[in-house]
């Protein structure tokens, strides 16, 4: 597709419903290395900085707790959301069907995205297979591919090598492990809110203590 004539783009990863919260630090690896704007978190904020190699100092983090509220941060930056699955619309990300940022929302490892993930999406991609061994990629695989292919459309500059390795930017000041996205004071109060609703269903006992298996409990909380 032509490009806009602004010749800035920007490229976001919207992460939610994911089931292995590792899958969250290898994301953020694959973002920073190919220009991400910033990782959004829907539901659950924390997660696992595992395979992240330190990337995580280097990328933005954002929260929302519902998609409504994430899509529209990204309408508000007039950014198109694409959903990375197999439908009968989706057009192969090696043709590049991009016209201007856009946010990449990738689905459940093993269900893919839901109905309500494909509802807030502008248009969907696919990543071609040559070979027959298996049905998909894992995500955060998946997310290497479509984000490479973004960086190229979009004109990213390539970062300086140095020997056979990229340069890192130095980590930014005052910088602690991350394993959590920071939020304001009005995200706090929500999200006290819904552990509050929790409690009240059941997901809690009378001590505060969590007795549920923090699978249900993700369930839970990726749930609008």
């Amino acid at each position: 597709m032509e490009k806009e004539q602004s010749g800035v783009y920007e490229s976001y990863v919207v992460v939610h419903n994911i089931a292995k919260r590792h899958n969250v630090g290898t994301l953020a690896r694959s973002a920073t290395a190919f220009g991400v704007s910033e990782l959004i978190l829907v539901g659950r904020r924390d997660f696992n900085a595992f395979g992240s190699h330190g990337s995580t100092s280097h990328l933005r983090f954002r929260h929302f707790h519902s998609l409504s509220d994430a899509r529209l941060f990204l309408k508000e930056r007039d950014c198109d959301i694409c959903g990375v699955e197999i439908t009968d619309n989706a057009v192969a990300v090696n043709q590049h069907p991009f016209n201007k940022s856009t946010a990449f929302l990738l689905g459940n490892e093993g269900t893919g995205l839901s109905a309500k993930e494909c509802d807030i999406c502008d248009f969907f991609v696919y990543i071609p297979q040559y070979g027959c061994g298996t049905a998909s990629l894992n995500v955060t695989v998946a997310a290497s591919i479509v984000l490479h292919h973004f960086a190229v459309w979009a004109g990213f500059a390539e970062r300086t090598r140095d020997g056979n390795k990229f340069i890192v930017a130095e980590r930014p000041a005052n910088q602690v492990r991350r394993n959590y996205c920071a939020e304001t004071a009005d995200s706090i109060i929500e999200e006290r809110k819904l552990k509050r609703e929790n409690a009240a269903n059941g997901f809690f006992d009378a001590s505060g203590k969590d007795d549920s298996s923090p699978s249900n409990l993700l369930d839970v909380l990726f749930d609008e």
